[in-house]
This record gives structure tokens, C-alpha cells and sequence, in this order.
């Protein structure tokens, strides 16, 4: 049960949080249509109920302390979560588009290929795809679902399996004929391509106890002529086995070292409830992945 005669005042609340978004009073003053007079005595009077400084003053820019952290990480979802149910009470975003950030591999080999089925079926549900390698922040307002590789733990987020796919890396069979690759510090003669944007083989290489250059360099290029290079032998490559699966089945690739844990592609949101586009679209990708369950 929430005690409530022991919170601070919610405008207190809502303007540390404000200024924790901003990183500037003037900016959080803005957001919330009050001076930066009335963010700064706010939050001083928050520290004061509090008994706990919340902001570091004494640089040219205001840092939050650990402790005003922690306070902006609880405040940012339970805020989150009530924007959220405003939003779905009131309808206030029926018509803004679905936002979906995903990686620009599983974007290209998997999202993209199957995309027309889920808009067959909901054609009043216009979408936003942002494909990129960086990990972007799920806001209100912002990204609604994000479609992440990993092992499922990311903080402050929901997250579900979509399907395991271990890191594999894989070359062509001429580019490795007559080598004898024991190790992955036999890799390091061989020329590599590794996704734009990304440090994937660097850091698998890197984590293996190799650290020694690569003799025939790195080429960083898209996904789609990362793979297309993969099959004309151009290099060495680490990918998630899922996007090369038939190449290795048909002998165009050869399957070099594989990872051994269940890493793989999760759908990642808020916690709460979806919005309704965003139920549908979560609903869709668990029915597509059981089409290609690699499991």
C-alpha cells in the first residue's frame, strides 16, 4: 500500500524529472511551461524533502547524482506508464504511426521479407521501421516496440523471446580451402567484413583471447553486401546463423565456430500495456517466428 502523505509534492516530481530528461532547467522549464526559476526551486525543495541531493552544481552543467539517478529511472516509468494509459483512455495517439527499431539485419533478412502479410492483415496501421545497429531508448511517444538481439536482458524493459539464433562465423569454402582452422586465432590471416556501424568481430575475437591484427585487414560494408561478400569468399564474417542457415545447408558457406549459448531475437518494449498497433504487430511476429522456429 502506497503511503501517500510521505511522497513529495508531484510538481516537484514532475520538474526533477523534466530536468533529468533535459539535462538543463531552461529546457525542462520549457517542457513543462514554467521559468527555470521554477525547475530550480523545485528540485531544491525535493532535495530538501527528500534529505538527498539529486543534482551535482558544482560544474558548468548540471549532473544528476546516483542518488537523483535512481530517482529519475523510477520516475521515467511510472510517468511512462501513466502517459501511456492517458494516451489509451483518451485515444490521444489512435493515429500516430507504429515506430519499430530494429537491427538492419534482421530488418533486411527477416522483418522485411514477411512485412506484406502483416500489412495485409492490418492495412489501417501505418508503420515506422528505424533499422539500426544502435540500441535505441523505447520512450512514450517515441519507439513502441524494438526488435533486439541478445540473451534478454536489458533493465527497465520488457522483453520475449522471438527465436534463438546463435553467433556463427562463416566464410566461403574457397576462401578457407586447404586451411586448418583449429582455433579462432587462425581467423586473423584471413581478410574480414564486419556490418557498418557494428564492433561484432572485433569483440568476438577480442573476447576469444585474440588480439593480435589481422593480417588481410577489415572491410566494414551494410548487412545485405556483408552477406553477398560472404559468398563471393571476400572474407571472413560474423553473423547470426538464422541469416546464413541455407547457405551452410547448401555448402556456399562453411560453418567455422558457432556459439554455444541461446542467444537470439527479442521482441523488447516498455512495461504496461501496448497500445493496440503494437499488441498486433508483438501478436504477428510470434506467429511468424513459429513458421521459422529455429528452437
Amino acid at each position: 500500500m502506497i503511503d501517500w502523505l510521505s511522497l513529495p509534492p508531484l510538481t516537484a516530481l514532475r520538474a526533477f524529472s523534466a530536468l533529468a530528461d533535459t539535462g538543463a532547467t531552461a529546457a525542462a522549464g520549457a517542457r513543462l511551461n514554467v521559468s527555470h526559476a521554477a525547475i530550480s526551486q523545485q528540485v531544491k525543495q525535493l532535495e530538501t524533502h527528500l534529505g538527498v541531493a539529486l543534482v551535482d552544481r558544482s560544474g558548468r552543467h548540471l549532473v544528476l547524482t546516483a542518488e537523483g539517478q535512481q530517482l529519475a529511472d523510477a520516475l521515467g516509468l511510472g510517468f511512462g506508464a501513466i502517459a501511456r494509459a492517458v494516451e489509451a483512455l483518451t485515444g490521444a495517439d489512435a493515429d500516430r504511426p507504429l515506430q519499430v527499431s530494429t537491427t538492419p539485419g534482421f530488418a533486411a533478412q527477416w522483418l522485411m521479407p514477411c512485412l506484406s502479410a502483416f500489412r495485409e492483415a492490418h492495412p489501417q496501421i501505418d508503420i515506422m521501421i528505424d533499422a539500426t545497429p544502435n540500441v535505441v531508448t523505447l520512450e512514450p511517444g517515441g519507439i513502441d516496440v524494438a526488435l533486439r538481439y541478445g540473451a534478454g536482458h536489458w533493465p527497465g524493459l520488457e522483453a520475449e523471446l522471438l527465436f534463438c539464433s546463435p553467433l556463427v562465423a562463416v566464410a566461403a569454402p574457397k576462401l578457407v580451402a586447404g586451411m586448418q582452422i583449429t582455433s579462432p586465432a587462425d581467423l586473423v590471416r584471413l581478410p574480414w567484413l564486419q556490418e557498418t556501424g557494428t564492433t561484432e568481430s572485433s569483440d568476438w575475437l577480442r573476447q576469444r583471447g585474440v588480439t593480435e591484427a589481422r593480417a588481410a585487414g577489415l572491410v566494414q560494408v551494410p548487412v545485405n553486401l556483408l552477406l553477398d561478400g560472404l559468398r563471393n569468399g571476400q572474407g571472413v564474417a560474423l553473423t547470426v546463423r538464422e541469416w546464413v542457415r541455407q547457405d551452410i545447408a547448401a555448402g556456399r558457406l562453411v560453418l567455422l565456430f558457432e556459439d554455444p549459448d541461446e542467444s537470439g531475437y527479442y521482441i523488447v518494449t516498455r512495461p504496461g500495456v501496448l497500445r493496440a498497433p503494437a499488441k498486433a504487430f508483438a501478436s504477428w511476429l510470434k506467429k511468424q517466428a513459429k513458421l521459422v522456429q529455429t528452437c
